[in-house]
């Protein structure tokens, strides 16, 4: 389906905080400080907190559409590997893709938003995708032709937790809507695995508690996160009450459709689309 982007574009702006992000004057002197920022950090960690990007007057209106999909989501309580694969008796027991730790999280997927509301309508501004993409340093990214999964929510109950895992997308952008009352807190490892090459023993370190490289992060409602999850290792850990983000997935090369075992995973189902793609191989050799 094809989108006008000057009405989504119109509709998130008026949700950003335009005097800290100026993400609409891409060309003034405001936009490239803010922008240097955010790419030292994303240079430096693979991680970016891009703090108080959504208005605080705005911030009730994120939370209520969130919190009304929110009962839509499909929760799983599994053993998972960092690379969500099956286990593969002819490795060692140490080894990382044998090492499966609880996950017990929910996802909404993007047919279930309002397709005009404040999420979507972020998702598919020219202007925030400008931003994104010039924070990367790239010249132009693509949002997903996956159905489901081009903008998603996570909801973690009380209790619940996302373990230590890569993800299928190269980097995804995030927004707190609601804020545990203690804990929850994200934890990466920037750069731990590089194209071609998946560092198993450093990541084995991570998973036995042995590496100095882990970073911790703790958001604020309405802060917008961008990271490198396909090549930082990271979870989040259990928290006291409920967590709320919204998740904006965009690509490098236009097309993209996720796995068909990972996207039954964490939907409870696949469309067409999925099954047609799953003859393709990713460009980057990495493990899924």
């Amino acid at each position: 389906m094809k989108h006008d982007q000057d009405a989504p574009s119109i509709a998130a702006l008026a949700c950003v905080d335009l005097e800290r992000w100026p993400i609409h004057q891409p060309d003034s002197s405001a936009y490239g400080r803010r922008l240097s920022e955010v790419r030292a950090a994303l240079r430096n960690q693979g991680c970016a907190r891009i703090d108080g990007f959504i208005r605080r007057d705005c911030l009730k209106m994120f939370d209520a559409e969130v919190t009304g999909i929110a009962p839509g989501a499909h929760f799983s309580s599994s053993s998972i590997n960092p690379y969500f694969t099956q286990d593969d008796p002819s490795l060692p027991p140490s080894h990382p893709r044998r090492r499966y730790s609880e996950n017990t999280n929910g996802f909404v997927a993007m047919d279930r938003f309002p397709e005009y509301g404040p999420s979507l309508s972020l998702y598919r501004s020219a202007h925030f995708q400008r931003f994104i993409a010039d924070s990367l340093e790239e010249e132009q990214l693509f949002t997903f032709d996956d159905p489901l999964a081009g903008v998603v929510v996570n909801v973690m109950k009380e209790g619940q937790q996302l373990a230590w895992h890569y993800d299928t997308n190269e980097f995804i952008v995030s927004l707190l809507t609601r804020k545990p009352d203690q804990g929850g807190t994200f934890e990466y490892v920037p750069g731990l695995r590089r194209p071609g090459d998946e560092c198993y023993e450093e990541v084995e370190d991570v998973l036995d508690g042995k590496s100095d490289r882990v970073q911790y992060l703790s958001l604020e409602l309405g802060d917008l996160q961008i990271f490198k999850g396909r090549f930082s290792l990271h979870r989040v850990v259990k928290g006291k009450g409920e967590r709320h983000t919204v998740i904006f997935g965009y690509a490098r090369e236009p097309g993209f459709i996720g796995r068909v075992e990972r996207t039954r995973k964490v939907h409870n189902r696949v469309t067409q689309a999925h099954i047609d793609a799953e003859k393709y191989t990713r460009s980057d050799g990495l493990a899924d």
